[in-house]
């Protein structure tokens, strides 16, 4: 068994203190329940092997699926993915930080056990600022997966996400209830014409008006 460490902090602030203890563990291989903008997810740090085959164990989840990440700024992101396409730079532009995660095709130095199918990596900018800063304090992207079980409901409760974690993930972020309602939307960039593979909280129709403007 793992011995849990519970860190709270105030989503809406900074958090600087707590945001230090955290990035120490994940810098340590851990793995750490924490809130979204949409609900709890379990992070690691991206580059770390031993720490993202930890969540796939954790949620039980096919190695086979790959698991999104969110980054700092779009600095980061440029150093992980190819050229971008023009219709990233529209989404982006309107939506990020915010619960749109975009489908890349990735930089040819990253590894392929945090990769998507012909090399992709699932990205999107949060916009809760403590987020932001802890993954500027790990310096690279931290996964995202939700915290749950695969196949069962995400978690918005940090109850919850204890009842099920603790004792096996190294860190729950406490930062009270994540706002729940749908996921992040899904948009793959990879293609021509941009596809949406998950609905969310940003509708298809505004993605549309978008990409046509």
């Amino acid at each position: 068994m793992t011995k849990t460490r519970i860190i709270g902090i105030d989503p809406a602030g900074e958090n600087a203190d707590p945001v230090r203890a955290i990035a120490a563990a994940l810098l340590e291989d851990a793995v750490a329940a924490y809130p979204t903008e949409t609900f709890y997810a379990l992070g690691a740090a991206a580059f770390s092997r031993g720490a993202v085959e930890k969540v796939y164990r954790l949620k039980r989840r096919d190695m086979g699926k790959p698991l999104s990440v969110v980054v700092s700024d779009l600095d980061m992101v440029r150093e992980i993915s190819a050229p971008l396409p023009p219709s990233f730079r529209a989404l982006a532009g309107e939506f990020w930080p915010g619960p749109l995660t975009l489908v890349l095709l990735a930089a040819a130095r990253l590894p392929d056990f945090m990769l998507g199918p012909g090399r992709t990596i699932a990205v999107r900018i949060p916009p809760l600022p403590w987020l932001r800063a802890l993954v500027r304090e790990i310096g690279e992207p931290l996964t995202a997966t939700s915290a749950n079980l695969s196949g069962e409901k995400e978690l918005a409760d940090p109850a919850e996400v204890a009842a099920v974690f603790r004792g096996k993930v190294d860190v729950i972020v406490d930062g009270g209830p994540a706002p729940g309602g749908a996921p992040s939307t899904i948009v793959d960039l990879t293609s021509p014409e941009p596809r949406i593979l998950r609905p969310g909280k940003i509708s298809e129709a505004r993605i549309r008006a978008v990409l046509e403007s």
